[in-house]
């Protein structure tokens, strides 16, 4: 075809404008213009938190009409332009232009579909806006001039048609072999290149969509054995596919007789849980059936929803659903909007493991942060209480994580899947072949899920746990023992817990399986944990009181899982059976299931061996963090295994501090040493055992630990630390000199810096055995006693000598903060002495710091002790702090050799550098800010390209002095030689997020699918790690204020006066709050109030989504009186208050443009003139926005 068969005709003279409003809310669907993907459902596409509530008075567009997008990306550097294919209709912003072909049909419509897929419009653009027009991304063009635009088209209509209908059957070639996509992409690219003479398009990228049909394509087909119900979409229909399948598998138990409507009605009753833990507790069972129990005339029916030992066959059904409508419930007052689920999994009809995808071009943290705001909007009610799993994937990175309330929801306890050598499993299709197909899905609910009683929360178990609990049923399946190496504080109890009682579930042929502990951690955490994980299980799982108690459990027929003691154990084989009697061959003969917790020192070789030789018939499972090996070994005894792997075994499976901390798992180290330097003999106790030392110890724990016990995070949320010593004498002598140094009573004061966040630091409390020293056991007992009597005063408890376990018990409850009460300031520690308690098996994630003022222990000891350090907890603790007091060469050579025997050979993962190297770090990264951006203003104006450079430089300035600060030779006076202060690193941190926010509409806007060349990819995830923010944290007292609304409900009772005490603590930090924001300590005020009123107000609903809706209130109401005094649009106004930032209006032509100024002239007698008024206006809402919004939207 020629060039002389095409003519140029203006859009006006083919198309007329479209401004039709949908006041009639004909629809409720909020579109928007993708350049690559066209018009499509608003809500989906940004994250389904977008589009405003009121509709009313947006544009109501008609499928085959167009859209023109004026916002500018790389990929649409003129707008958009695109027709409405996917819906029957659709509401557009006003800002959109809309239009439709006339009705003589003077060109055709797909043809205009084609053209406008190509660039040769953009010319016409650029020729009508006015220099300048680009208004963050929005070009500022009227719509008359956009209609008086140019194109060129075939005279010949039919020859329009055949090109238009060409790329018409090619689009639907890539609907209909989406496998041959890439093909057939290609194919309509050079076409429309070769036709148009485009510029060269890249590769689409995957769309949203896409990738939810690419993963329900993988869990249907193949093994997967999951069945597609495209049919179910609301909660209607899920309720009467779940009754179809209870109806199914119950019709014995029916008698043939369905479930009456009421009868159904108990049934759901039975199913909407308070909670996902809730949920979880049904779930567990009766004997391995979870089932709901329906009154039918007088009697009782029983019916099985799921039954565990059908796992990929029996009753159990598996199906996937995708865009489920989670409505919003018009009886609750909460700004709430209907939301769309992406996939979700069920199990005999039941939501178990719910799915939310973004595409590549999003991080997967977009889904965590979109799964937390539908649990607050109450979306996960009903029928998806059940819920107990969710995953989130952008495609190539995949995470799981079990499902909690959106206060608990933590990101930092999110788990990607590594395979049985802990290699990343990332990509969403192998997660999906790894995790989600069955039996592997069933089993993750089934199996694999933890109950944790104390914290009342779910625990799913991470990859490597659950690989090693399968090698040692492989093991037990053979007749094998071995034992597992899995780093101190990778969670070794709860999977010891797992594979104990998974033994005697899978293996038949065994009898008993016993957990075997040393008697001196039956204090410790490690009864307690398993007892809370075994209280909601299906096995039973019993405590021996005494030695006759053990023996009664071993010659019962039941088959049980059984704590007990290595010492109880002995005494029964050497003491208290008679060879020859029924009950000596009875226990003699039991197969029997050993699983030894802290195996490197639970058992001693002599001792297994002679277990070995009376239970002939057992297996040993060993569980350490710190093996024996040939470095390390047991003392020589004869011919008595040294090694662990000579004692149990082959290793079954290994996960070092290495594996740990690349999986996020644990923290990695910093070591200072803080020994004297010049003495000769490092190793000489008087250089230690004085008060001169002891002082200089207590002054960096007090004065000098400022970021590594948390202070930066605010009141309440600080670190605990724990202080060890050598004996329990200087144990006692720290306690007393601490005690006089809290009273004023030393040289030693605590710095003002400290007392402002924490007016009563430090609180702290000493634990040890009073029998440990028979010689001092007098007075240990006296000197205990006091100590006990200073923490009942501190706590309100009565705990006496005689009582020390139960002190013992709740010590460690109140350092580990699982439990509500002890989230509050008012019940919490920052400090324990200790000798040698709580440094092996305690787990309290809140403790960040160990300051050690003894001698360098053996290897294994080392990494126990440092381990208490290195637990997950929020996003301030960055890793474990280690403080050592003595022989600081000695020390260091100790901790290399004991890092690198436990982590494969290296100390670079998991010891931080040390001063000497993060210093010069520091300063050169400072260097490189300040060429990046000499001052925090500069970065305001800078291109996005420019942008990204800065974000680089401040993310690498930002850890090093995060890392700077926490160390104990850090003090702020240094800042001053550096040549920066605490207030500039402030405005620094507030222009970088500033940039970080634009820097992720530029690339959301690009959806070209091009990756961004390596130097300009930034981590927009990163959280500022040196930010400090002693400032009350609005979440925190969030949380407090749940926790009154809503307390634990298995917790004791609360009496009047402890919970107003509870409100009154919330009072005091709501005036705290008051001087940084008073606008939301104002709501919360309110709130508080309405709460001490009536107790049973908001009882079981999120106070956080309470809040947030308050505030949208307040932003509603502010911006409603703004747009009635200066006569604006409402919608356009929200928008600028929304997207405001860097203290410009986004949309401020736009605002202008919709002003009334008519009726603004008419009611005035002296009206300003035009342009006056509208520079008030302007100058006006950008008052409102920084005192009135601002506020209320950068809380969070």
């Amino acid at each position: 075809m020629s060039s002389n068969d095409w003519e140029q005709r203006k859009l006006v003279d083919l198309v007329d404008r479209v401004t039709r409003k949908n006041q009639d809310l004909v629809s409720e669907l909020p579109l928007t213009i993708s350049a690559q993907y066209g018009l499509i459902d608003q809500n989906e596409f940004f994250d389904k938190r977008v589009a405003s509530k009121d509709v009313s008075g947006y544009y109501l567009i008609e499928n085959g009409e167009f859209a023109y997008n004026k916002s500018t990306s790389t990929d649409a550097p003129w707008g958009a332009i695109k027709r409405l294919d996917r819906y029957k209709n659709g509401v557009l912003s006003t800002l959109y232009i809309v239009f439709g072909i006339k009705e003589n049909n003077p060109v055709d419509s797909d043809f205009l579909v084609s053209y406008y897929s190509t660039n040769l419009w953009h010319k016409g653009i650029h020729e009508i806006a006015a220099e300048g027009a680009r208004n963050h991304g929005l070009l500022n063009i009227a719509p008359a001039d956009f209609f008086e635009t140019k194109l060129m088209i075939p005279q010949d209509i039919e020859e329009q048609k055949k090109i238009g209908k060409y790329f018409e059957e090619l689009e639907r070639l890539i609907t209909l072999h989406h496998r041959k996509q890439n093909y057939v992409l290609n194919t309509l690219i050079y076409a429309k290149t070769t036709l148009f003479i485009t510029k060269e398009k890249k590769k689409m990228p995957e769309l949203e969509k896409v990738i939810e049909d690419k993963l329900i394509e993988q869990l249907v087909f193949g093994e997967s054995q999951w069945t597609y119900r495209e049919d179910l979409k609301t909660e209607e229909e899920l309720w009467q596919n779940f009754r179809y399948i209870l109806e199914q598998n119950n019709k014995a138990r029916l008698d043939g007789q369905p479930l009456s409507d009421a009868e159904f009605e108990q049934v759901k009753n039975q199913l909407q849980f308070s909670s996902f833990y809730k949920a979880g507790e049904w779930l567990v069972g009766e004997n391995g059936k979870a089932m709901v129990h329906v009154q039918r005339d007088t009697e009782k029916l029983h019916l099985v929803v799921m039954n565990h030992e059908h796992i990929a066959g029996g009753s159990s059904v598996y199906e996937v659903i995708n865009q489920y409508n989670a409505l919003k419930d018009d009886d609750i007052t909460t700004v709430t909007r209907d939301r769309r689920f992406d996939v979700t999994l069920m199990i005999n009809g039941l939501p178990m493991i719910h799915i939310e995808l973004k595409n590549r071009q999003h991080s997967y943290m977009e889904a965590f942060y979109q799964i937390k705001k539908y649990i607050s909007e109450g979306k996960f009610t009903g029928i998806f209480s059940a819920v107990q799993m969710f995953v989130i994937s952008n495609g190539v990175d995949t995470k799981y994580f079990a499902a909690a309330s959106d206060t608990e929801l933590n990101p930092k306890f999110m788990s990607g899947w590594v395979d049985t050598e802990n290699n990343p499993v990332a990509d969403y299709i192998d997660f999906a072949k790894n995790v989600l197909r069955i039996p592997e899905a069933h089993e993750m609910i089934a199996r694999y899920t933890v109950l944790d009683e104390d914290a009342k929360r779910l625990i799913l178990l991470r990859p490597y746990q659950i690989h090693a609990i399968e090698s040692i049923r492989e093991a037990s399946k053979t007749g094998k023992s071995g034992f597992v190496w899995h780093t101190t504080g990778s969670g070794k109890t709860l999977t010891s817990y797992k594979a104990t009682r998974n033994l005697l579930m899978d293996i038949p042929a065994i009898d008993k399986a016993i957990f075997l502990i040393d008697r001196k951690d039956l204090d410790t955490q490690t009864t307690m944990a398993f007892q809370a994980y075994a209280n909601n299980d299906l096995v039973d799982v019993d405590e021996t009181d005494n030695v006759n108690d053990l023996k009664k459990k071993l010659k019962s027929d039941d088959r049980q899982v059984i704590v007990t003691t290595i010492q109880k154990m002995q005494i029964l084989i050497s003491k208290r059976l008679q060879e020859g009697t029924s009950e000596y061959n009875k226990i003699k003969n039991l197969k029997i299931a050993f699983v030894v917790d802290e195996c490197h020192r639970a058992v001693t070789p002599k001792t297994k061996r002679e277990l070995e030789r009376f239970f002939g018939r057992s297996l040993w499972y060993g569980f350490t963090g710190t093996p024996r090996f040939a470095e390390n070994p047991y003392p020589q005894m004869g011919d008595l295994p040294r090694t662990t792997e000579e004692l149990y075994g082959k290793r079954l499976h290994k996960y070092t501090i290495q594996n740990a901390i690349h999986d996020n798992a644990v923290l990695g180290f910093q070591v200072e040493h803080n020994g004297p330097k010049n003495i000769t003999d490092e190793t000489d106790a008087s250089a230690y055992d004085n008060e001169t030392h002891m002082l200089r110890v207590l002054d960096i724990i007090l004065n000098k630990s400022y970021y590594k016990l948390g202070f930066q995070n605010g009141k309440g949320q600080t670190y605990e630390g724990l202080l060890t010593t050598s004996s329990i004498q200087i144990a006692q002598k720290y306690y007393e000199l601490l005690t006089k140094v809290k009273n004023g009573e030393t040289s030693l004061e605590i710095d003002e810096k400290i007392k402002q966040v924490l007016p009563d630091f430090p609180k702290f409390a000493i634990t040890y055995s009073v029998t440990e020293n028979e010689e001092g056991s007098h007075v240990n007992q006296e000197k205990m006693q006091k100590s006990l009597d200073d923490y009942n005063q501190m706590f309100g408890t009565k705990y006496e000598l005689s009582q020390i376990q139960g002190y013992n018990g709740n010590l460690n409850k109140r350092l580990a903060r699982k439990d509500a009460k002890f989230k509050s300031r008012s019940e919490q520690l920052d400090l324990v002495i200790v000798v040698d308690r709580l440094l092996t098996g305690f787990d309290a994630p809140c403790m960040s710091t160990i300051f050690i003022d003894r001698q360098p222990m053996g290897p294994h000891d080392l990494i126990q002790a440092f381990s208490r350090t290195n637990r997950i907890f929020d996003k301030n603790k960055t890793y474990g702090q280690i403080v050592t007091f003595q022989a600081p060469k000695l020390f260091k050579e100790s901790v290399d050799n004991a890092v690198k025997l436990y982590s494969a050979g290296s100390t670079g993962t998991a010891i931080l550098a040390e001063w000497e190297e993060i210093e010069p770090a520091f300063r050169k990264s400072l260097a490189a800010l300040r060429v990046s951006a000499e001052t925090p203003e500069e970065v305001t104006p800078m291109s996005i390209k420019e942008k990204k450079v800065f974000v680089k430089m401040f993310q690498t300035f930002d850890r090093l002095f995060a890392q700077l600060k926490s160390f104990t030779q850090y003090d702020d006076s240094m800042l001053e030689e550096y040549g920066i202060t605490e207030e500039e690193y402030d405005k620094y941190a507030g222009v970088y997020k500033n940039a970080v926010e634009e820097i992720k509409i530029a690339e959301g806007g690009d959806d070209s699918g091009n990756e961004p060349p390596e130097d300009e990819t930034i981590d927009v995830d990163y959280e500022l790690m040196a930010y400090s923010s002693t400032k009350i944290d609005y979440e925190y007292i969030i949380n407090l204020i749940q926790n009154i609304v809503t307390p634990d409900e298995d917790a004791e009772a609360v009496s009047p006066e402890e919970r107003q005490k509870q409100i009154d603590e919330v009072k005091q930090y709501i005036d705290e709050m008051r001087k940084d924001n008073p606008k939301v300590a104002e709501i919360m005020t309110n709130l508080v109030s309405e709460i001490e009123e009536d107790e049973n107000k908001y009882k079981g609903q999120s106070i956080l989504n309470i809040v947030e809706n308050m505030k949208r209130d307040c932003i509603e109401k502010v911006i409603s009186d703004f747009c009635v005094t200066w006569y604006a649009s409402k919608e356009d106004v929200m928008y600028a208050a929304l997207h405001y930032r860097n203290g410009e209006i986004p949309n401020e032509s736009v605002i202008k443009a919709t002003i009334d100024y008519q009726s603004y002239k008419s009611v005035q007698e002296k009206a300003l003139p035009k342009f006056k008024y509208y520079a008030k206006c302007m100058a006006e809402l950008k008052k409102t926005l920084d005192e009135e919004i601002k506020p209320l939207i950068s809380v969070a």
